[in-house]
């Protein structure tokens, strides 16, 4: 048994026993850093868990595991309770993305048709929104075409997800690869155009949201620059 290892055994021995240990303000050795990231670790685990955690007995159950003493739950029984567990933490993760999707569906609404009354907005068929901010003088990129812009994302609450201005390097991508809001935003503007997206969650994520930073049926609001076309595609009229 190493030292780090049997450290990690007596103060959970010593927790089981009621002893309460002093407040470390700083970490100096290597051992005491990687035991503090592992207590943060099973702590932002522990923290996720949408039940109160029994902290006596969660460290009971670590020290008996460990020893190899007998447990006060069969392993079928933890099997049990762990699948029980899954299951309700699943069923949660559910009904919290469809409140999530509900809500979002009637803000996005709400935005749109609010949105749509402002000055300078043009609504497409479609649903997307868009203001000319800077007319351009080139070409409009056609649906094949590849095109060199910069960009700033926002959901409607003003919470920024992405930006190339922030990256510092403008992007380039195929019109025909990116969501629908994108290719039909990008095909109404010319070169050297700046215009402003409003695109509904159908044009853009839809249902499924992207990541962690745009959740279900998020309305996305883009500052977009048209920088150029590279190599567009010739015209056949």
């Amino acid at each position: 048994m190493n030292k780090f290892v049997a450290a990690v055994v007596l103060a959970v021995s010593l927790l089981s026993a009621g002893m309460v240990f002093a407040q470390a303000t700083s970490l100096q050795t290597p051992d005491e850093k990687l035991s503090y990231m592992l207590g943060m670790d099973i702590g932002s685990f522990l923290k996720e868990v949408p039940r109160e955690i029994d902290f006596e007995i969660f460290i009971q159950g670590v020290q008996d595991t460990y020893k190899g003493e007998k447990t006060l739950l069969t392993e079928e029984e933890a099997l049990k309770i762990k699948q029980d567990f899954v299951k309700e933490m699943q069923a949660e993760a559910i009904k919290k993305m469809n409140e999530a999707k509900d809500k979002n569906k009637k803000d996005g609404e709400a935005f749109l048709a609010e949105n749509k009354k402002k000055k300078g907005v043009i609504t497409t068929a479609s649903g997307l929104q868009y203001e000319v901010l800077k007319k351009g003088t080139g070409a409009s990129p056609k649906i094949d075409d590849t095109v060199k812009v910069h960009y700033a994302g926002t959901l409607i609450d003003g919470k920024e997800f992405d930006s190339s201005y922030k990256r510092g390097e403008p992007v380039t991508f195929p019109l025909n690869g990116v969501i629908p809001g994108w290719s039909e935003g990008l095909q109404l503007m010319k070169v050297g155009g700046k215009s402003r997206l409003v695109i509904p969650s159908n044009l853009a994520y839809g249902e499924q949201g992207a990541g962690q930073q745009i959740p279900p049926n998020s309305v996305l609001i883009f500052e977009v620059e048209l920088l150029g076309i590279e190599n567009p595609m010739p015209d056949l009229e």
